[in-house]
C-alpha cells in the first residue's frame, strides 16, 4: 500500500495513539490492550485497581488527548460470574436490598440493581471500590424499578445474546470516529430533509468537510403516500454510505420512526440517543410495524432491522460530551418534551461553531418533567420548533386544564357514564396519570378505576426505570416521601380479553392509544361507547386534519363504521370535549420566553417543525423583538453556516 494513501495514514496514526497511551500510563497497570469502541478509548488492564485508585492520571490523560477513556479489566483477571455474584452479596450490606445482578461480558461491567443504591455505593464510594478490587468487574449501580419493563429486559437480552456483533459494531464505529482529520476546510452546511415548513417526518443533514450527521429520522404517521411519509432520502446531498452518525432528539415516531429503515438499506454506523429514548423509541417502532402489518399498510422495516439498530445504538446521559467524529462533539441537555427528550448542543471544528437543535421542547415545567435547558457554553445558531408559533397559539394554564379535566370526569362518573381519553402512549399518558393521581390524593377526583390500555402500561414501566429524568416534584415524591404516583391504587393495566367486561362494568376512565383515533384501541372503545349519552370523550392532544379525531372534535354526529364486514351508521351521542393545556410543546409565548432566556444569545435562529405561516409569524416576532436573524427554510433547502 502507498504510504501516502489517506487510509494508511489514518491507521498508522491510530496505532501511534495506542502506543502513546500505553507509554503514558503506570507500567504496573499492565495494559493488555487498547481499543476504540465507539466514541470511547478503552484500556484493558491486568491490574485495573492501579488505574481506578489513581484516577487523576487517567483524567489528565483524557484531558490531554481530548478523548473519553474507559477502564476495563482484562478478561483473564475477572472473577467467575457466580463467584463474583456471591462476593458482591458478601460485601454489600443487606439493607441495600439487591434485586438483581447482571453481567455484561463485552463491557466488563456488572450492573447491581438495588432498592437502596446508596448502600451499594457506600460512603464516598468505598463499597463500590471494594467490589471493583475484589471481582475485577466494573460495578454500575442502578435503582430497582418499581415496575419491571419487558421492553428493557428484551433490549438487555438482545445486547447480551449478540454481544459479539455489538462489539464488532463498536470497533468499526471507533475506527471511523478516531481517524485523524484529513481535510481542513471549515464549512458547515445543513439540509432539511423533512419537518421544514411542515409538521412531521423531522430529519436534517448536518455536513462538515469531514462528517455527515443525520439529526432525527422521523416519519409522517398520518400519511399514506411514501412521498409524504418519508424524509427526502432521494436528495442529492444524502448518501447513506457516507453517513457518519445518526442523532435522535426523542422517541416520538415523527422523529425516530424510520431509524431502522436506515439499517434495512445498509447503514451500519452509530445512533446516539438518551438511554431512556432507546427504550421508548424501540417500543413505538415495534408497535408501529405490528399495527401496519395488521392493517395491511406499508411496513417500511422489520423486527430484524430494529435489532440491528439496538446493536448500533450508543446511549448518552444529559451533560456527557461525546465525539461524533474528529470535528463534531455532542452534548445532550433536557428538552422537557417527553422522557429522555433532548436539546442537542453540537461543538463543531474545535469550537469554531456551536449549534443547538431544539426540535420539540417545553418551556414550562410540567408535573412529569422539568422545563427545557436554556444555558449552553457557546451558541452561534439555534434550530427550534414552531409547532405552536402562530399568533393565536396560546394554551390555557396547566392548572385550568387539570381542573377542567377533573370536572368532566366527576360529572360523567356521577351520571353513570365512562370517560374515554385517547392519548399518546408516551408522554401525554404519563402526564395525565400524575395529574389524576394528584387530584385523587387530594380527594377532588371521585374514586374511580382508571384503565390503561395499549402501550401505556409498558411506557409507564420504562418511566419507572428512569426516575432520574422525571421532574424534581416527582423525584421528591418517589425518593423522599416514598410515594410513586404511577403505583396509585386507581390505575389498572388492561389485557385484550378484559375490554368487553370493562365496557359492561361500572363507571370508569379509560386511557387508550391512539390520540387522534387513527387506529389502535381508542377507536374500538369509541365505537362501543359513542352511542351512550352518559359517556364522554376527552381529546387532550392536537387532532390532525383528516383524522377521525378531528371529525369528532369538530362536532360530527354521525359516522360510518364497518361492523362484521357491513357498513353501519353510528350516532355520536356521547359528550365531546377538547382540552388544549396538556401539550408537551411550547406555545408562542413559551417559545418567545425560551429565546429570551437563552444564554448566550445565538446570532441566528432557524425555525422548523411548524406550518409555514406559523413559522413565518414567529420569525417576524423574534426578529423584531430580539434583533436576531431568523430563517424559515423549506425542505431540500441547504443553509451554509460557515
Amino acid at each position: 500500500m502507498d504510504n501516502k494513501h489517506p487510509m494508511y495514514s489514518r491507521e498508522l496514526a491510530i496505532d501511534h495513539l495506542k502506543a502513546d497511551l500505553i507509554n503514558a500510563l503506570p507500567p504496573n497497570a499492565q495494559i493488555s490492550n487498547v481499543e476504540f469502541e465507539g466514541p470511547f478509548v478503552v484500556l484493558y488492564s491486568l491490574n485495573p485497581t492501579v488505574l481506578m485508585e489513581n484516577g487523576d492520571v487517567v483524567k489528565s490523560l483524557a484531558k490531554t488527548l481530548r478523548k473519553r477513556i474507559v477502564i476495563r479489566s482484562d478478561v483473564s483477571v475477572r472473577r467467575e460470574k457466580e463467584e463474583a455474584k456471591a462476593r458482591i452479596r458478601e460485601i454489600v450490606p443487606e439493607n441495600a436490598e439487591i434485586t438483581n445482578i447482571i453481567f455484561d461480558d463485552e463491557l466488563g461491567e456488572v450492573v447491581i440493581e438495588a432498592k437502596k443504591p446508596g448502600a451499594v455505593i457506600g460512603r464516598s464510594g468505598t463499597t463500590l471500590r471494594e467490589i471493583a478490587r475484589e471481582i475485577s468487574w466494573r460495578p454500575k449501580v442502578v435503582r430497582s424499578p418499581p415496575i419491571q419493563s419487558q421492553l428493557i429486559n428484551t433490549i438487555r437480552y438482545t445486547l447480551t445474546k449478540d454481544s459479539d456483533k455489538r462489539k464488532n459494531a463498536l470497533l468499526n464505529i471507533g475506527k471511523r470516529i478516531h481517524r485523524p482529520r484529513v481535510i481542513r476546510d471549515n464549512f458547515i452546511r445543513l439540509t432539511g430533509l423533512g419537518g421544514f415548513s411542515e409538521v412531521g417526518r423531522s430529519c436534517m443533514l448536518l455536513e462538515t468537510a469531514e462528517t455527515k450527521i443525520l439529526i432525527d429520522t422521523g416519519l409522517n404517521v398520518g400519511a399514506r403516500d411514501p412521498g409524504e411519509m418519508f424524509p427526502y432520502f432521494s436528495a442529492p446531498e444524502f448518501d447513506i454510505a457516507q453517513l457518519d452518525a445518526v442523532v435522535i432528539t426523542h422517541a416520538h415516531l415523527d422523529h425516530s420512526g424510520l431509524v431502522p429503515y436506515l439499517y434495512k438499506w445498509g447503514y451500519r454506523g452509530p445512533v446516539y440517543v438518551n438511554d431512556a429514548t432507546l427504550s421508548l423509541m424501540t417500543l413505538l417502532q415495534k408497535d408501529y410495524i405490528e399495527v401496519a402489518e395488521r392493517e395491511n399498510k406499508l411496513v417500511p422495516y422489520s423486527q430484524k432491522n430494529i435489532r440491528d439498530m439496538i446493536l448500533h445504538t450508543i446511549t448518552r446521559r444529559y451533560g456527557e460530551v461525546t465525539d461524533l467524529s474528529d470535528d463534531v462533539r455532542l452534548t445532550m441537555t433536557p428538552a422537557g418534551h417527553i422522557l429522555g427528550s433532548s436539546i442537542l448542543h453540537l461543538h463543531i471544528g474545535d469550537g469554531k461553531y456551536n449549534l443547538a437543535v431544539a426540535n420539540d421542547f417545553k418551556g414550562k415545567r410540567s408535573r412529569l418533567l422539568d422545563r427545557a435547558n436554556t444555558r449552553f457554553p457557546r451558541l452561534e445558531t439555534i434550530i427550534m420548533e414552531s409547532t405552536y408559533g402562530g399568533p393565536r397559539d396560546v394554551m390555557p394554564r396547566r392548572e385550568d386544564a387539570e381542573i377542567q379535566l377533573v370536572k368532566i370526569i366527576n360529572q360523567t362518573i356521577r351520571r353513570g357514564g365512562k370517560v374515554l381519553i385517547p392519548t399518546l402512549a408516551v408522554g401525554r399518558a404519563q402526564e395525565l396519570m400524575i395529574v389524576l393521581a394528584h387530584y385523587y390524593k387530594r380527594r377532588q377526583l371521585v374514586k374511580v378505576p382508571i384503565y390503561l390500555d395499549g402501550l401505556i402500561a409498558e411506557a409507564v414501566a420504562i418511566h419507572s426505570c428512569h426516575p432520574e429524568y422525571l421532574s424534581s416534584y416527582l423525584q421528591d415524591q418517589i425518593f423522599n416521601e416514598g410515594q410513586n404516583p404511577f403505583l396509585a391504587e386507581i390505575f389498572h393495566p388492561v389485557k385484550q380479553n378484559e375490554r368487553t367486561g370493562l365496557l359492561r362494568g361500572e363507571p370508569a376512565v379509560i386511557l387508550a392509544t391512539s390520540g387522534m383515533l387513527t387506529g389502535g384501541n381508542s377507536v374500538d372503545y369509541f365505537k362501543r361507547m359513542a352511542e351512550d349519552a352518559r359517556n364522554s370523550i376527552v381529546f387532550v392532544s392536537y387532532q390532525a386534519e383528516g383524522t377521525l379525531g378531528r371529525r369528532i372534535a369538530s362536532g360530527v354526529k354521525e359516522i360510518r363504521s364497518i361492523e362484521d364486514g357491513r357498513m353501519k351508521m353510528m350516532r355520536v351521542n356521547m359528550d365531546i370535549h377538547q382540552i388544549d393545556g396538556f401539550s408537551g410543546h411550547s406555545d408562542r409565548g413559551e417559545i418567545m420566553n425560551f429565546f429570551r432566556e437563552l444564554n448566550p444569545k445565538p446570532e441566528q435562529v432557524i425555525l422548523m417543525h411548524g406550518l409555514r405561516n406559523k413559522s413565518q409569524s414567529l420569525a417576524q416576532s423574534l426578529s423584531k423583538r430580539y434583533h436576531v436573524k431568523v430563517k424559515v427554510p423549506y425542505n431540500l433547502e441547504t443553509l451554509r453556516f460557515k
